[in-house]
C-alpha cells in the first residue's frame, strides 16, 4: 500500500511539474543529451561535471567515499560518475512514457531515501549539470528546457 500510495503521490507530482516540460522540450533536451552522452563525449562530460562540483562543493566529497570521489579519475569514480549519468539518461529517456517514468523516479527515490540523500543534493547537482551542458553544447543549449526537464526529474526524486 506504501508504493502504491507513493506511486500516486509521484504521479499527480510529475503532472503538476512537468507542464512546462512539454514535447518540445523533451525533444530538445533528448537531442541535446544525445551530443554530449554519446561515444567519448560521456567521459569527458562526466568528468568535466564532477570537477566542478567538487571544486564548488568539497564539503560533500565524503559523500562518495565508497567510490573514490577524492580522485575524480580514479576507475572507480569514472564507472560511478557514468553510472549516475546513464541513470539520467534512462529518466530522460522515459520522459515521453509517464508510466515508466513514474517507476524509475519512484526507485530512485527509494535509493535515495534509504541512503539519506539531502533534497538540496538534486538542486545543487542540477546547477553543475547545466553549467556542463551548457560548456558542452554552447550555443545550442536550451536552458529553460532543461530547466523544466530536469525539475520533472529532480521533484520525482527528492526524498
Amino acid at each position: 500500500i506504501k508504493m502504491k500510495l507513493l506511486v500516486v503521490v509521484l504521479v499527480a507530482l510529475v503532472a503538476y511539474v512537468s507542464a512546462d516540460c512539454d514535447v518540445l522540450a523533451r525533444f530538445r533536451v533528448k537531442h541535446q543529451w544525445q551530443k554530449v552522452f554519446s561515444g567519448h563525449n560521456r567521459m569527458d562530460f562526466s568528468h568535466d561535471l564532477w570537477k566542478e562540483f567538487f571544486h564548488d562543493h568539497s564539503d560533500l566529497v565524503a559523500l562518495f567515499k565508497r567510490v573514490h570521489g577524492e580522485n575524480i579519475n580514479s576507475p572507480e569514480f569514472q564507472a560511478h560518475g557514468i553510472r549516475v549519468l546513464a541513470g539520467l539518461d534512462g529518466l530522460l529517456c522515459a520522459l515521453d512514457e509517464e508510466d515508466t517514468l513514474n517507476q524509475l523516479l519512484a526507485h530512485l527515490k527509494g535509493q535515495h531515501t534509504e541512503r539519506g540523500t539531502k533534497p538540496e543534493y538534486f538542486d545543487i547537482f542540477g546547477v553543475h549539470l547545466l553549467r556542463a551542458l551548457d560548456d558542452h553544447l554552447k550555443t545550442e543549449f536550451a536552458r529553460k528546457e532543461w530547466q523544466d526537464c530536469y525539475a520533472v526529474i529532480a521533484a520525482g526524486i527528492k526524498p
